[in-house]
């Protein structure tokens, strides 16, 4: 079932027209630039999800913030959608364009606004890279702690939307545990200041309802972030195992010793491979799988976990363990798991990212799960994973220019989605819903639940104008789907338990 907006099954979209919204922004944005060509939009016509496509209406790209609250609210008066998009490195289809819709690019608001070293908090643009902050704050011993693995080009305000992560979350958190205040801008023109510069804010947690709502209730326009002293030590162990599931067994064993790591990451063989011959990280390419291991914080203290998380790595079955021996090797072991990515691509034509989360005890079963699908849909699966926090991140090889292995790829995608929901986990853990994941909704969440998440999107968005369709699905293509049999919009058996 395709995921591409479909009016039938998603709800009917304004009818518009391309020269009369581009001659209203002209005559009410003065000095925007607006793309409208076939040779101009083509680039934008997709985000990091490149397999699905669509050509935006226009695309909008404002340098200054007068610009953005005027497009808005020319597209509030002509009912336009309005889809936003910060460096387009998503991954799950969330700033997908639409064809009767506007493409607002903030990828132009680049500016660092302040600094505050004594109170450790830095004040951004939403355009500016996630990588930026940390590198603008080094000077101060400070940092950013979020690091997704595209933390080199993704946005801060792309983190916002999707309330990113990366590989030192299990300590540090997501962007949501990150962040101070944003300003936001609705499209009927309200600005809103969702949190403060204190450590919290009275009244509900708006701030945190926003962060991951993938541009579904506002445009951010502004970002204060925490930022965190360097820990004086860190320090990384690289554990070989002969299974995937003791790799798995150990993680919780690490976790149930009472001791946090700053990053606890896996990968398997085939994902070992193809990061050891792209990047030479000296990982061991006869293991089954690898556990990389960073405890930071106090020497006397990350001295202590290092010894203890060895033997508890040996106790759980490693075959070996390395402790780098000095910083470039450390940063070497995480290079290769934070390419596991392009490595992975320089092996495939292409492969399929998916995001899932579970609970950390369901690893070494969701493990053989997958690899009974991929021997089932007969493709290959690399597998890299936030151990630490269940976050899972199959990669699905195939090759799209051979018939029906993107579709087989498709399916075999959803099966891992629904695999990790019977387990107790959920369908996405930090690359967001967006379309990719639109019709797994509907396998995680009842009617109520869903008609829940529309009830909130009317609250900030009554006409529905922001990014429509995307991440809480309709009970229409929920019942197309055939995950769920919505009658007068409840479920069967509505005293069963669901997850």
């Amino acid at each position: 079932m395709s995921i591409l907006y479909e009016e039938r099954l998603d709800g009917a979209l304004p009818d518009v027209d391309r020269t009369s919204v581009l001659m209203a922004l002209r005559e009410h944005v003065p000095g925007l630039e607006i793309l409208h060509t076939d040779e101009e939009i083509i680039p934008y016509e997709c985000d990091g999800l490149s397999a699905y496509r669509t050509r935006p209406l226009l695309v909008v790209l404002p340098k200054q913030m007068e610009q953005v609250t005027a497009i808005l609210a020319v597209c509030h008066r002509l009912r336009v959608p309005v889809v936003t998009r910060g460096a387009g490195t998503g991954l799950s289809g969330g700033a997908l364009p639409l064809e009767k819709g506007v493409l607002l690019v903030m990828a132009r608001f680049k500016e660092i606004l302040d600094i505050n070293p004594v109170g450790r908090r830095a004040r951004a643009q939403p355009g500016v890279r996630n990588l930026a902050i940390s590198q603008a704050v080094a000077p101060h011993n400070l940092y950013y702690a979020p690091d997704p693995s595209s933390q080199i080009a993704c946005s801060i305000g792309g983190n916002v939307a999707e309330n990113a992560g990366g590989v030192h979350c299990l300590k540090y958190g997501l962007t949501v545990h990150n962040l101070l205040k944003i300003e936001v801008q609705t499209l009927d023109g309200e600005a809103l200041t969702l949190g403060s510069d204190a450590l919290d804010s009275p009244g509900f947690d708006l701030l945190a309802l926003f962060t991951g709502s993938e541009g579904m209730l506002g445009v951010t326009t502004e970002v204060t972030v925490k930022l965190l002293p360097k820990p004086p030590v860190a320090r990384v162990l690289l554990a070989s195992f002969d299974s995937v599931e003791k790799a798995g067994l150990a993680v919780g064993d690490i976790i149930a010793n009472g001791i946090i790591p700053g990053g606890l990451e896996m990968m398997d063989n085939l994902s070992i491979r193809a990061a050891e011959d792209f990047i030479h990280a000296g990982y061991p390419v006869d293991a089954e799988a690898i556990l990389l291991c960073e405890l930071d914080g106090v020497e006397s203290d990350v001295q202590e976990d290092c010894e203890r998380v060895n033997d508890i790595l040996l106790k759980a079955g490693a075959t070996d363990v390395r402790l780098a021996q000095d910083e470039a090797e450390r940063v070497r072991f995480w290079a290769g798991r934070k390419n596991a990515f392009p490595a992975v691509g320089r092996i495939s034509p292409d492969y399929y990212c998916m995001d899932g989360t579970i609970p950390r005890r369901a690893l070494p079963g969701v493990l053989e799960g997958i690899a009974r699908l991929s021997q089932q849909y007969d493709l290959r699966v690399a597998n890299v994973f936030h151990a630490g926090d269940g976050n899972m991140h199959p990669l699905i090889l195939f090759d799209a220019n051979e018939t029906g292995e993107f579709a087989r790829a498709e399916e075999l995608g959803g099966k891992i989605l629904e695999l990790c929901v019977e387990v107790g986990g959920s369908i996405s853990g930090e690359h967001g819903i967006g379309r990719e994941k639109i019709n797994q909704m509907c396998a995680q969440f009842n009617s109520d639940e869903i008609t829940t998440f529309h009830a909130v999107k009317a609250a900030f968005d009554p006409d529905g104008l922001l990014n429509p369709g995307k991440n809480i699905p309709t009970l229409h293509r929920c019942a197309e789907f055939g995950a769920m049999h919505v009658h007068h919009g409840h479920l069967p058996f509505p005293e069963l338990e669901r997850f």
